[in-house]
């Protein structure tokens, strides 16, 4: 069984910046992508950004230039750093992985971000 913890989640102001991590109970090479995602309230899941076991990153089109999404395979960690926060960031941001073998997709429980002044 995968498990995903994320961690990071605050309230900040418009402008501001924030740091994600996702800890994963099993080495993070076993995940061809790796990636994070949101909800904001009545929307549904979209997409934020993924990083591929070779390190290539992807990401949504409202955070491209805002967002860069990492990856440490020593600490078996997928972080996500979030500069210039806009109040339409607000959501719960969830940590994705993709198993290598097979292709099942793990989810974690959600960490809560809002951005408002």
């Amino acid at each position: 069984q995968v498990q995903l913890q994320e961690s990071g989640g605050a309230l900040v102001q418009p402008g501001e910046s924030l740091r994600l991590s996702c800890a994963a109970s099993r080495s993070i090479f076993d995940f061809n992508v790796l990636g994070w995602y949101r909800q904001a309230p009545g929307k549904e899941r979209e997409l934020v950004a993924t990083i591929t076991s070779g390190g290539f990153a992807s990401y949504g089109d409202s955070v491209k230039g805002r967002f860069a999404i990492s990856r440490d395979n020593a600490k078996n960690t997928v972080s996500l750093q979030m500069n210039s926060l806009k109040p339409e960031d607000t959501a719960m941001y969830y940590c994705n992985a993709i198993f290598r073998y097979g292709g099942d997709q793990y989810w974690g429980q959600g960490t809560q971000v809002t951005v408002s002044s």
